[in-house]
């Protein structure tokens, strides 16, 4: 069983989320917080699974709420409530440690699945969405990606082989696995592998992360 913390601060925005999670066989609402800093306790007391998180919330806001659940609890993923789907919030948001985000208009089956996904351990935004924001949002928030454009490879790509850097530089370009396999010239099996690998190392939770580190480390840049 997904257990799932709802955070909004609209009540009836909870009551529609609690009802079409409470409607699928394996997932579980355990908790409800109308702002960041009731999510934060909730999260420490009830270690939920994922946390569908807004961004914009009185007090702690959403951003600010998901860079600490992270860091504190990683064994708990984000998936951002968002009403555009390229918003500078969200953007930031994904900066910020979240796994992925999903328009308040999505289909209840688009919920249900999307919570699965980032239960799972992977992302519910591609790639090449985050290269996109990252072109549009990242030279205009605060700690953004600076190292963009520069000659030298930053310090914290050193651990990786040069086929693995191969890789993250693919990933951060957008590319699939199979994708990746092509260019390359790889099974998608050592891709699949190679991209594990380079996750573990960088101690990065899933691709939309790899993207955003890719950015920042100056790897790839704004295009």
């Amino acid at each position: 069983m997904t257990t799932v913390l709802l955070v909004d601060d609209q009540s009836l925005i909870r009551m529609g989320l609690r009802l079409v999670i409470d409607s699928e066989p394996d997932l579980e609402v355990v908790g409800e917080a109308s702002d960041g800093a009731v999510a934060l306790d909730q999260v420490a007391a009830l270690a939920p699974d994922v946390v569908l998180m807004d961004i914009r919330m009185p007090g702690v806001d959403g951003i600010a709420a998901t860079r600490r659940v992270v860091a504190e609890h990683p064994g708990t993923r984000v998936l951002v409530l968002t009403t555009f789907d390229v918003d500078e919030y969200a953007f930031a948001a994904l900066r910020a440690g979240a796994s992925g985000f999903l328009l308040k208009s999505a289909r209840p089956e688009e919920l249900a699945d999307a919570i699965r996904t980032i239960a799972s351990g992977e992302s519910v935004v591609a790639p090449r969405v985050v290269r996109r924001m990252l072109d549009l949002f990242a030279p205009h928030l605060p700690s953004g990606a600076d190292a963009a454009g520069s000659s030298d490879v930053d310090p914290r790509l050193a651990v990786l082989t040069p086929r693995e850097l191969d890789v993250l530089r693919a990933v951060a370009e957008g590319l699939s696995n199979a994708e990746i396999a092509e260019q390359l010239v790889l099974s998608t099996t050592t891709v699949k592998t190679h991209v594990g690998n380079m996750l573990a190392k960088l101690g990065l939770r899933d691709r939309v992360q790899a993207v955003i580190v890719a950015y920042e480390c100056g790897l790839v840049g704004r295009g």
